[in-house]
């Protein structure tokens, strides 16, 4: 809630003083400008989607921080339930909400949970499949480059991926764990998807109070572990952002926390955040389709059949997952 909001402005307005007295007083911050920086192009040098390539397969990135936002995950076929003409819209439609994000607020949830089991049966893990972007960020790790994986997504799409568990910070959540709103007992995600799938609110054995998946509502704190790992960002040497309109916050705040000498990658339909009213020299931007975008970089590194490969072997795998967890996948 708000004390979690105010130690992010804080660590954030300490990390802006540190960056201005950097530029100030050069000489007095060489030691931890060498202590700290690899890449980042030099002020005014005007970075291209080549470039951020070359350096990434040159290992002069070897600490990428990688944000990302629902834009990544819509091209699995992840629905939009604000959309009408949805089906997942329509459906919802039966509830008689107020407005389509009252789903996502933790009053509204206490009063009736019904809508968000809905929604959370099409959103379950295992409903849709990772895509190029997902498997990018896996190959980033498992070359040694990633440092972590910002996502605002609650879909499961990375860890589905092969993301291991410790190199992602799910801001908004997960579904991977589920806490009793009474007797406040943890249970696995996996125990509450029959009840999930059939349209039945889970209720805790023990005290029959409902289970709520750790997805963060409004109303409610941030997970500790997002806080956890800022840290991640003023040692990061190239922030990439993906498919995320930086609008909530504290989320948002985070595309500038990263040095002003690092080089900021923006792969996105549209121009925002900091991208959009404090650019900096090194930011690069790739406008357009995401999955495109991210494409055009992978060419640019000459990752194309390693990412086909961990795709095609990613792809056994969930067949594997979904066979054994009895979910039936939509046909793509």
């Amino acid at each position: 809630g708000l004390l979690s909001l105010l130690l992010l402005l804080l660590l954030l307005l300490l990390w802006s003083v540190y960056i201005l007295m950097s530029h100030t007083h050069p000489a007095s911050c060489d030691g931890t400008r060498g202590l700290f920086s690899r890449g980042g192009g030099a002020d005014g040098e005007q970075q291209t989607l080549q470039d951020v390539a070359h350096g990434i397969r040159e290992r002069r990135y070897g600490r990428v921080v990688v944000m990302a936002g629902a834009g990544i995950s819509t091209p699995s076929g992840i629905p939009d339930f604000r959309s009408p003409g949805s089906g997942l819209y329509d459906n919802l439609q039966q509830y008689d909400l107020p407005y389509a994000e009252a789903i996502f607020e933790i009053n509204f949830f206490h009063h009736n949970p019904k809508p968000f089991f809905a929604l959370a049966k099409e959103l379950y893990p295992g409903n849709y499949r990772p895509n190029l972007t997902h498997y990018f960020v896996r190959l980033l790790h498992e070359k040694g480059q990633l440092v972590r994986m910002y996502t605002q997504n609650i879909d499961g799409l990375e860890r589905l991926s092969g993301i291991p568990p410790e190199m992602l910070v799910e801001a908004h959540g997960t579904f991977s764990t589920a806490t009793c709103t009474v007797c406040r007992r943890k249970y696995e995600g996996e125990e509450l998807r029959p009840d999930v799938m059939s349209g039945t609110v889970p209720r805790c054995p023990t005290c029959t109070g409902v289970l709520k998946p750790d997805i963060v509502f409004f109303g409610e704190e941030l997970p500790t572990h997002f806080f956890k790992h800022l840290t991640d960002f003023p040692l990061a040497d190239l922030l990439i952002v993906m498919g995320t309109s930086l609008e909530v916050e504290p989320f948002a705040s985070l595309a500038g926390a990263v040095r002003s000498s690092v080089p900021r990658l923006l792969i996105n339909r549209d121009l925002v955040g900091p991208f959009a009213w404090r650019g900096r020299p090194q930011d690069v931007v790739e406008l357009g389709d995401v999955v495109s975008g991210v494409q055009a970089l992978v060419d640019a590194l000459g990752w194309s059949q390693e990412i086909e490969a961990l795709m095609a072997a990613g792809a056994q795998t969930v067949s594997v997952w979904v066979y054994l967890s009895g979910v039936r996948l939509p046909v793509r």
